[in-house]
Parts: C-alpha cells; sequence; structure tokens
C-alpha cells in the first residue's frame, strides 16, 4: 500500500517591500527557503536577492495560514 500524498495547503503570503499580499499553494515537502523565493518571484522581485529577506510564519503551515516575507534588517524610517 503506497502512502497518498497530502493536499497542498493554500497560505496568504505578504511581501512587505512590495506592500503585496500572494495566495500561493505549498506541499509539506516544500520548505522555507522555496517558499521565499516563490514569493519574491510573484513580487517581482529579483531572486539574486533572496538572502536579504527572511520569512515569518506560524507553527504549521495549514491551509488558510499566513507567512510574511520581509527584508532581514531594518531600515530607517525618514
Amino acid at each position: 500500500m503506497s502512502a497518498v500524498p497530502a493536499a497542498p495547503a493554500r497560505v496568504r503570503v505578504t511581501v512587505a517591500d512590495a506592500w503585496q499580499v500572494f495566495t500561493l499553494d505549498v506541499t509539506p515537502a516544500e520548505n522555507a527557503a522555496s517558499l521565499k523565493a516563490r514569493a519574491l518571484a510573484s513580487a517581482r522581485i529579483d531572486p539574486s536577492e533572496a538572502a536579504r529577506y527572511e520569512v515569518k510564519v506560524g507553527l504549521g503551515l495549514r491551509n488558510g495560514a499566513s507567512v510574511v516575507v520581509l527584508a532581514s534588517r531594518r531600515r530607517p524610517v525618514r
């Protein structure tokens, strides 16, 4: 008997620098780096800049969960 793969979860990803919210499907096998890369690509941010961003997520990714992708270093407010 083979295991049935889990259904993807649909999550809301906010890319703070772009002030945009995207809905992305994630599978249990996907890691945070992959999710971050897809979110940045959706926001039209150069993938080579991915190291400058971090992912904030609660415990586990369930259907409807919220994820935030934001710059690793804070910038001064002017």
